[in-house]
């Protein structure tokens, strides 16, 4: 029959059980750290990348994006209502100084100008009928004038006749009242007929001026019409490139809608983008660098667009050198606002080792070592960092991402 175990037995199998499973476990912990050290204490050479410290200058920028656009481009809009008949010329092909592009159907136009003509010819037809009526009337009353006057002479000398038979006694008191009762009337029935010349002359003056304004604006509306038939030929007016053109014949276009895109290609600018965060830094007149594949171009922030779009702060950039051979429409570039320059400072080529902290450890080569630095990060850009400390120009610093050696002071590089 089985004995139980004692108390102190079972006690004793146990720790010598816990004791070996936890030198088994030290000694695989510490066979894990020392093969990962055998193994990250080296790298090779191939594996790294490196920069050299130098002296010079550096931009602390703000990254942005572009687009080229030619600096001058021309819209030419319809100047009437019209159907499109023709399209000459397509987008992308060359044009000269008042070569024809495109066609506009200017019949309904057209019969609009002579039906002005016409009221214009009717409008000057009735101007010189009126005139005539004017002088006719006023004849008329001059010549009632003059009758008025001979009337009026007469009875005033039918007032003296009177006055001399009532002295000699062969008239009467009566016969030369009235003779001068009707000289009274005559004469103011001669003013009020010239007060009604000079009124009538007033009012007529008045209609003739009116209906000379009035074939004026006519005029003026034939002329602008007959101005806005001759642009109906769409024809450029600078040499250029067509960017664009409406090609949809048979439609109808209604005045001042577009037709036709004409760009300079000698001369382009950058319309910028940036995240409105950004928008209290961007400000007019400071200096960008555009990027375009490996080269680089120089000039200003131009004007800022007051409206802000999506949360997208947009601007136009004017470039040093404008007919630059990289540029071309519609081309999408980097763009590089700087904020800040510092001058003849310690700067290394740009790489995954800076991450973006003030403070960091890099690693610099001495012969076939690497030795880690604790350095102090200033400005930086897309090419370059500048290093404040620990370094001096020629030191030869692995630029490429190097965390999973941080807890190493050396690295051996192997070839």
């Amino acid at each position: 029959m089985d004995t139980p175990l004692s108390t102190d037995l079972v006690k004793k199998r146990k720790r010598k059980t816990t004791l070996v499973i936890t030198g088994i476990v030290v000694i695989l912990a510490a066979g894990l750290w020392l093969f990962r050290l055998s193994l990250s204490s080296s790298i090779s050479q191939s594996a790294i990348t490196t920069g050299v410290v130098e002296t010079g200058n550096i931009e602390n920028t703000l990254e942005a994006t572009g687009e080229v656009n030619p600096e001058f481009e021309q819209v030419i809009t319809s100047p009437i209502n019209a159907v499109i008949k023709n399209v000459l010329l397509d987008a992308g092909t060359p044009v000269k100084t008042s070569q024809s592009v495109l066609e506009l159907d200017k019949e309904f136009t057209q019969i609009e100008l002579e039906k002005l003509k016409y009221q214009l010819e009717l409008k000057q037809n009735n101007i010189t009928k009126l005139k005539l009526e004017v002088n006719k009337s006023f004849y008329d009353l001059k010549a009632n004038d003059s009758i008025k006057l001979l009337r009026i002479n007469s009875l005033q000398a039918k007032v003296q006749d009177a006055k001399r038979l009532l002295k000699a006694g062969g008239g009467t008191r009566e016969e030369v009242e009235q003779a001068e009762l009707d000289l009274k009337v005559a004469q103011l029935e001669k003013r009020q007929l010239e007060n009604e010349i000079h009124n009538k002359q007033l009012t007529m003056q008045t209609d003739i001026r009116e209906s000379e304004i009035t074939a004026q604006i006519q005029m003026k509306d034939l002329n602008e019409l007959e101005r806005k038939l001759q642009q109906a030929n769409i024809v450029a007016t600078r040499n250029g490139v067509i960017t664009w053109v409406n090609k949809n014949i048979g439609s109808t276009i209604r005045e001042g809608e577009s037709l036709v895109r004409i760009a300079d290609l000698g001369s382009y600018k950058i319309t910028g983008s940036i995240s409105d965060t950004y928008a209290d830094q961007v400000r007019t007149g400071m200096p960008v660098i555009i990027r375009i594949n490996d080269s680089l171009l120089h000039g200003e922030v131009l004007n800022i667009h007051p409206a802000v779009q999506n949360n997208i702060v947009s601007f136009d950039v004017q470039l040093e050198d404008r007919s630059n051979k990289l540029l071309r429409p519609n081309l999408k570039v980097d763009i590089f606002l700087v904020t800040e320059t510092h001058s003849n400072i310690m700067r290394v080529a740009n790489g995954a080792a800076f991450n973006g902290g003030k403070s960091l450890d890099i690693f610099v080569i001495q012969g076939n070592k690497a030795m880690r630095r604790t350095v102090q990060i200033g400005l930086s850009n897309f090419d370059y960092v500048e290093i404040k400390n620990n370094v001096k120009p020629g030191d030869v610093i692995i630029t490429n991402d190097m965390s999973q050696y941080k807890h190493l002071t050396t690295i051996t590089i192997k070839k």
